[in-house]
């Protein structure tokens, strides 16, 4: 039986499929029905689906009242082509239908003017909660947090509460809690919804709320703040400064997108890719992009091909090392990327720092002491039957358990080093550790074949 997500691909497949046939055929007032259909969030994948010229076709007969919210959900790229297409009375009005917190999201990558005309257009009141979300990172809880709360006093009954609800009318999206704070707008508590509706109306605030969930502070990185959530099985947290003042909250929602992203960084970046490039891109942008880590690697390849190369002797009396050659560097660049995972994953849920790395270290090594003892050898009787030398299988076997234990060293190093120098490891981890495991697979198997088989 098909799983959920197989069967949403295949929904996505078909869906694409009546576009294309749609724009193909001229029947545009089947795009307009689906799109009516669809949410905001699904729109924007299917647009990020689209090659250029069809993703502008389909964005014209989006309507008009969903603009913000497909903008939002698009990959900065995508997003960046759409806004550059459209004009400034256009964007001026998509935005009008977002919440502060997304239209802090977006406002940045407007052009000026737009920016200029959206803050004329706000309140006072408005404009300034605008700008103190602007004034944080937006990897940060502040950059997440939702303006739009509901707060109360610990000194009031539930009565007051649910006439105040009533007399309010609509409650702020995703909300599940009110948060209770004291004159000063110091952070107390939390007063789940459920607790409002069941309790004794006559009790106070100060006695059903809860004080076990803390608040998070404004500059903490969204990465914490996941880690947060998925600790504590968090569906609401309040955002506060320094002096506990409350100042908005973070919802579950908020915390999946940033799981994704964090999810689509580390895949991308192990290719040297941006997790907000644009699919379909144009080619000179993607090219640019992609030379660079191409140059990368070019440098390192020329790096291992001139250790190589110190042996070009060596291997033409031995015709055999240069078969063998590859296995070395091989086995040492996966035992090393299994590790430099490991660590990679380790850091970004907060279970890898100075407490512990060296603890992690001599584990790792250890691993890559018994993995090289296991599989040299394996690799030398292969090597040793397949060319009849049983000097030779030593020589290799002696070489991948060295490889294997350098390559766990660097896997859990390199990651520590480089977070310490600045660089994110998930982008420059893996041509590091590919250079390393290579340089040294091939030195200490064409050294020691130098050494002893010659």
């Amino acid at each position: 039986m098909p799983n959920s997500s197989s069967q949403q691909q295949d929904t996505h497949n078909a869906l694409l499929e009546t576009i294309n046939s749609s724009l193909q055929d001229d029947h545009f007032e089947i795009i307009v029905e689906l799109l009516s259909e669809m949410h905001p969030a699904e729109i924007a994948h299917l647009l990020e689906s689209l090659p250029g010229n069809q993703r502008e076709q389909v964005w014209s007969y989006v309507p008009d009242d969903m603009d913000g919210e497909i903008l939002l959900h698009l990959n900065d790229e995508a997003r960046a082509a759409l806004i550059n297409k459209m004009e400034t009375v256009d964007l001026v009005a998509a935005t009008e239908t977002l919440d502060t917190d997304d239209l802090a999201d977006i406002l940045p990558e407007m052009p000026q003017d737009v920016i200029q005309e959206v803050l004329l257009s706000l309140e006072t009141q408005e404009r300034d909660r605008l700008k103190s979300v602007l004034s944080y990172d937006e990897d940060s809880a502040g950059g997440l947090m939702d303006l739009d709360t509901i707060i109360i006093r610990a000194d009031i009954s539930l009565d007051v509460v649910l006439r105040f609800l009533r007399r309010k009318g609509e409650l702020p999206k995703g909300t599940d809690s009110l948060f209770v704070v004291d004159r000063e707008n110091h952070y107390l508590g939390l007063l789940p919804l459920s607790l409002i509706l069941t309790s004794d109306p006559q009790v106070l605030v100060g006695e059903l709320m809860s004080t076990n969930i803390e608040g998070i502070l404004a500059d903490k990185h969204a990465r914490e703040v996941a880690n947060l959530f998925e600790h504590r099985d968090l569906i609401t947290a309040p955002v506060v400064d320094e002096e506990n003042h409350l100042l908005g909250r973070i919802t579950i929602d908020d915390v999946v997108d940033v799981i994704r992203d964090v999810g689509d960084h580390s895949l991308m970046s192990m290719a040297g890719l941006n997790e907000e490039e644009d699919m379909f891109a144009p080619v000179f942008s993607s090219t640019r992009r992609r030379s660079i880590w191409l140059g990368v690697n070019l440098l390192t390849a020329f790096m291992a091909s001139w250790v190589i190369g110190l042996f070009g002797a060596t291997i033409e009396k031995m015709v055999a090392l240069a078969i063998l050659m590859p296995i070395v560097a091989s086995m040492g660049g996966i035992a090393g990327s299994q590790t430099l995972t490991l660590v990679i994953r380790g850091m970004a849920l907060g279970q890898v720092g100075k407490s512990n790395s060296r603890r992690l270290l001599l584990k790792e090594m250890w691993i890559g002491v018994w993995n090289g003892l296991i599989w040299a050898i394996v690799i030398a009787g292969v090597a040793g039957l397949w060319f009849q030398n049983i000097l030779l299988g030593f020589v290799i076997a002696a070489a991948i358990i060295i490889n294997l234990v350098v390559a766990a060293i660097s896997g859990a190093t390199i990651p520590l080093l480089l977070k310490r120098l600045g660089a994110d490891p998930a982008l420059s981890g893996s041509v590091v550790l590919t250079t390393v495991t290579d340089i040294v697979g091939f030195l200490a198997f064409l050294g020691l074949a130098t050494i002893y088989l010659l």
